[in-house]
């Protein structure tokens, strides 16, 4: 229990809080009550509370039609590939980076592949643009003609769209992983290393007996992470990056790009805001699961 002399101790350090947690409630908490939006017809004469009640009939829309699929489609298989994807080539980096023993070269390359996590993904897309482009693009102008293939239009054709979506976020997400990895691979005590090289094991014995065991815990704990936000995209990677092009939606659109078109293409704000809810009741459920398993993970493997 706080006493008067506990209060006074530990006062700074309770004025220090004030401000993150302004900002948590603020932000986070107060645009709760916006959820009642998906459960009203919204008359902006009458406001939102004034407005007409109507239960599940925005959630009843959405579902109906086939967008609700398509939305949880793209926004789940493309979440389950880019985590996949991403932990494999972070950890392959991050291996390769600790065998750089030079430590100039180490750090300079961390900055480069970290570079592209940095950059804007508005600025992302015109360099995609530059380089899909059908009059000036390098590929339609530069690779295609070497092969005899004809120029592709494409932000015409959808089918190559989650090849390109999936190689811009490797591209621009793998560098940041692979840092908290190689964090966790020089941590590694070196006498691991020092007592395999006297048994005679290789270097690639040594990775897949010493450090990919060492490091399970942090690949557990970060796919985990990953999972609980598979509802979440990034919205600009999908919106963005495609240049919003309508053609390319059933491909392209998740949850995300599907609230916001909803909202300020179509004005619908009582059925983007269902869409919206029903991301985050799932997304919230996820987050509970997968903390519920790190947790357990951790109290069985006792890492913390």
């Amino acid at each position: 229990m706080y006493t008067r002399a506990k209060w006074k101790k530990y006062a700074p350090l309770f004025l220090l809080m004030v401000p993150g947690l302004a900002y948590l409630i603020i932000n986070n908490y107060l645009p709760m009550f916006g959820m009642i939006i998906a459960f009203k017809d919204i008359n902006y004469a009458k406001g939102i509370l004034g407005s007409d009640w109507i239960g599940f009939k925005n959630f009843e829309y959405l579902f109906k039609t086939t967008d609700a699929y398509i939305i949880t489609r793209n926004t789940i298989l493309y979440n389950v590939l880019f985590i996949l994807i991403n932990t494999v080539g972070a950890i392959a980096t991050a291996i390769l980076l600790n065998e750089v023993r030079k430590k100039f070269f180490q750090r300079f390359y961390q900055s480069i592949i970290i570079l592209p996590h940095l950059i804007s993904m508005v600025i992302v897309s015109y360099l995609v643009y530059a380089m899909l482009s059908s009059d000036t693009g390098f590929i339609n102008n530069t690779i295609l003609p070497i092969f005899g293939m004809d120029n592709i239009s494409w932000y015409s054709e959808k089918q190559y769209w989650p090849y390109i979506l999936t190689i811009v976020n490797i591209w621009k997400g793998v560098g940041f992983l692979s840092v908290v990895y190689l964090a966790s691979i020089i941590s590694i005590d070196p006498e691991y290393y020092e007592a395999a090289t006297l048994d005679g094991a290789s270097r690639w014995q040594q990775i897949r007996t010493i450090t990919l065991p060492l490091i399970m815990p942090v690949i557990t704990m970060m796919t985990l992470l990953a999972i609980g936000r598979i509802f979440y995209s990034d919205f600009g990677l999908f919106y963005q990056v495609p240049m919003d092009s309508g053609v390319l939606a059933e491909t392209t659109n998740v949850i995300d790009t599907y609230v916001y078109r909803a909202l300020m293409n179509l004005g619908d704000v009582g059925m983007s805001s269902a869409a919206g809810v029903y991301q985050s009741i799932v997304g919230f459920v996820l987050v509970i699961v997968s903390n519920y398993i790190v947790r357990k993970y951790n109290k069985e493997n006792a890492l913390f």
